[in-house]
């Protein structure tokens, strides 16, 4: 029986793949500055800021001597504001969280899913909110899993996670839980309603 649905963040409830290209995009537009080498420096602490070893205000100062220019820390809470939702996908979660847990499990920063969450009013849609940062570990491990089915009071088999990378749903499988992989190049959120609601009939042996 089916009683949580977990979802990924960034390419799942977002359009852009990772929360690093939303980062990236939105202050290379607004600062002018090349994209990559925003990328070049961003990335010298992406893995620390997924991981917990440090914040976004750890490192911006030094992300700003990187790029050469002195960014107010103020355009990256705007960044992290304009983050491309999914709205769509967003009011589908709301409707399955009438019947089911939501859940979210995320490789991410918590500043910027905290600020986003606060900012778009979404702290209340989900049961529970994993992040990397917070558990220090990322989906290739299984302790952000054990942590989510254990706050949600659930079982593996009881649960869906949906990703949309196909190596984040290796874990997952083999703790027990149906995972589904999500389109998101084409995005077809009708088609992937009825694949959602199948998978759900067939785990509680309806169809």
């Amino acid at each position: 029986m089916i009683k949580a649905i977990l979802f990924d963040f960034d390419g799942v409830l977002t359009i852009d793949k990772t929360g690093s290209q939303s980062i990236l995009n939105y202050l290379a537009e607004t600062s002018r500055i090349s994209i990559d080498v925003l990328k070049t420096e961003y990335y010298k602490f992406n893995n620390e800021l997924l991981y917990g070893k440090i914040t976004h205000k750890d490192m911006w100062q030094d992300f700003c001597k990187g790029i050469g220019t002195d960014l107010h820390y103020d355009l990256l809470i705007d960044a992290f504001r304009n983050t491309p939702l999914d709205f769509e996908m967003i009011d589908f979660a709301q409707e399955l969280k009438k019947t089911y847990k939501i859940g979210m499990i995320t490789d991410n920063k918590c500043d910027r899913i905290e600020e986003i969450l606060d900012h778009y009013k979404l702290t209340s849609l989900f049961d529970v909110v994993s992040v990397s940062a917070r558990y220090r570990s990322g989906k290739q491990d299984q302790n952000i899993f054990e942590k989510t089915v254990c706050c949600l009071n659930v079982s593996y088999s009881e649960c869906i996670f949906i990703d949309n990378s196909e190596k984040n749903l290796v874990v997952p499988q083999r703790l027990g839980m149906d995972t589904i992989l999500f389109d998101d190049e084409n995005r077809n959120i009708e088609t992937f309603k009825e694949q959602i609601l199948c998978y759900i009939k067939q785990a509680n042996k309806l169809c």
